[in-house]
């Protein structure tokens, strides 16, 4: 096997989206980098993220950004103040890709293509300095507490610095299957075990009779074992042969713990209060007062979800609307306004959008990202152990994260030349 002597300023291990803008933010340092990417090409997660349009970053403050960090956010304090969101936009609005932004400040590209935000990484990466190589790293190498370089299938390349930006373990076939996690275990770190965050929901209800109803201006909760509400939102939510899925669902895994119960709660009519509710009731019942109950429901529930909701208050379907007592209304209302759905669990982490788990942050300096236990390894994105809710917020962690490596990776090396 041949041993290659090239040395790099910086190998990046990942051609996602922390390892492009990494490659980005280090050419523009003046370092000689060399990019190792096992696909054929870069960004293949960030391709399908927001449903292929990318929901590039959160409008919002770095104090905003963090509050919608539920796993380590003071790790990333430092990070977030040094590259807030308003500085990930103006990247992107500087190489090509203008961005607007929309509900809960999701910040998108104007033209609603992913590949319109890998181009615009693709542009601020063109350099002389950067090398890219379809290849797949097995190991690294460090001697005396320090990074000498990384192994190959194809030999050994040795550098002075290592960023590792290999993701974590959700939607392997983009690549991230977890190798990030061998490669830093290998050398000593400490890996929380991945599991999925984003992840659709598991109920062994009804519910999986209503498989493929997407219900929208829907109010969801998520109630832990004494029913309190650990996790509220308003919007979409989709049914599924399994449970449930869709942004509601997704955002309420994020807030759940391993080996606790939880169940949903559904208020079906949110812009209805219980009074405004019970007067349509009557209303409709006296317009179908000769119709079955099933047909007088038409109005107001999705076609799928009557039988369900009759069948929940003990109201046969035939029964005429004219015939309804007062307590079965009564039931009706209690199910729109608290449609339990228990979750037994959450789907695996390969169909999770990201990884809950990782690199343990006790080992990593938050300022720099650098491993505490190697000297010039470094890490960014998903591979750390922290994780967001829906909304740019996870790709803000990737491009600060990023940003910090690099910027400290940088000052050491200028630090080297000037003794």
């Amino acid at each position: 096997m041949s041993m290659k002597k090239l040395t790099n300023d910086l190998v990046i291990v990942g051609g996602g989206a922390a390892g492009m803008f990494a490659a980005a933010q280090a050419v523009k340092r003046g370092l000689r980098v060399l990019l190792l990417e096992k696909n054929d090409r870069l960004g293949k997660k960030l391709a399908i993220t927001g449903k292929g349009r990318c929901n590039v970053t959160n409008h919002c403050t770095p104090e905003e950004v963090l509050k919608n960090v539920p796993r380590n956010p003071r790790f990333l304090y430092s990070a977030m103040f040094g590259f807030p969101p308003e500085r990930a936009m103006a990247f992107f609005e500087e190489h090509g890709c203008p961005l607007k932004t929309e509900r809960g400040n999701r910040v998108f590209p104007v033209s609603d293509r992913s590949a319109d935000v890998i181009a615009a990484l693709e542009r601020a990466m063109r350099s002389p300095l950067l090398e890219r190589r379809q290849e797949t790293v097995l190991g690294l190498f460090s001697q005396d507490g320090r990074v000498t370089g990384v192994k190959t299938q194809k030999g050994i390349v040795s550098c002075d610095n290592i960023l590792l930006c290999t993701g974590g373990a959700s939607y392997p076939l983009t690549g991230s299957t977890g190798d990030g996690f061998r490669l830093a275990n290998g050398v000593g770190h400490n890996i929380i075990a991945p599991t999925g965050s984003l992840v659709p929901l598991v109920s062994d209800s009804d519910c999986v009779k209503m498989q493929g109803l997407s219900l929208r201006n829907t109010e969801l909760k998520l109630l832990d074992e004494k029913g309190k509400c650990v996790f509220k939102e308003f919007g979409e939510l989709l049914f599924t042969h399994f449970g449930i899925s869709g942004p509601m669902a997704l955002s309420a895994s994020a807030h759940m713990k391993s080996g606790e119960t939880y169940t949903i709660s559904l208020d079906l009519k949110p812009a209805l209060d219980e009074a405004k509710l019970d007067a349509r009731f009557l209303r409709d019942f006296e317009k179908y007062a000769n119709r079955s109950m099933e047909n007088a429901l038409a109005d107001l529930y999705p076609h799928s979800m009557i039988p369900i909701l009759l069948e929940r208050c003990g109201i046969d379907s035939a029964m005429q609307a004219n015939a309804l007592t007062k307590q079965q209304r009564r039931s009706l209302l209690e199910q729109t306004k608290r449609f339990l759905i228990p979750i037994s669990g959450t789907r695996p982490v390969d169909e999770a959008i990201i990884t809950r788990g990782g690199v343990d942050v006790k080992q990593i300096d938050p300022k720099t990202m650098q491993s505490k236990l190697i000297e010039g390894l470094y890490f960014a994105g998903e591979i750390i152990d922290c994780d967001a809710y829906t909304g740019g917020f996870n790709l803000q962690i990737a491009w600060a994260t990023a940003f910090a490596a690099v910027n400290a990776i940088a000052e050491s090396r200028f630090d080297k030349y000037s003794d």
